[in-house]
């Protein structure tokens, strides 16, 4: 198979099989890096592969689907950010502000979600309640910073699987 072939194949498999850079570099016995390459060049000239899958999804399944997969993977970025506050070696007033900033950032996606997904609107009401509990935790009483991180945390995951299953 030549190097267009192959390229055109991997194309294909991301945008419309919806398969992982690692995914295709492993079927066809090639890196992952230049799975990334092939698809930075595409997009330098024009023919962005993301875009591309999305409309694809789009098309074929609806809006709400593309939603609930950006809310997906923000959601386990996030998880990343809760185990770095967990684990990491942070203050206690440093944890606080990462967790006020990580729910103003899930505010905003759930806001944005709600536009184009209603489903996604109670976990939006939801996580607006926890970011405004935490900001006001932080302001009137931040002797209990740490109380409301341990709480705080595993509540995040609570509402996370109650508003999405």
């Amino acid at each position: 198979m030549s190097n267009e072939e192959l390229k055109r194949k991997a194309r294909s498999d991301y945008v419309y099989r919806r398969m992982m850079q690692s995914t295709i570099a492993a079927a066809y016995g090639i890196s992952e890096a230049t799975v990334g390459r092939w698809k930075k060049a595409a997009k330098e000239k024009g023919d962005d592969w993301d875009t591309a899958r999305t409309a694809h999804v789009i098309a074929g399944e609806g809006v709400e689907v593309v939603v609930s997969t950006v809310v997906e993977d923000f959601m386990i970025q996030a998880q990343a950010i809760l185990d770095e506050i967990k684990n990491g070696q942070h203050t206690t007033q440093e944890k606080v502000g990462m967790l006020v900033s990580l729910s103003d950032a899930m505010t905003k996606m759930a806001a944005a979600a709600k536009r184009f997904a209603p489903k996604v609107s109670e976990l939006g009401v939801a996580q607006d309640v926890m970011a405004k509990l935490l900001e006001f935790v932080r302001e009137n009483f931040p002797q209990h910073s740490a109380t409301i991180l341990e709480i705080i945390e595993p509540f995040g995951e609570h509402l996370a699987g109650t508003y999405t299953t």
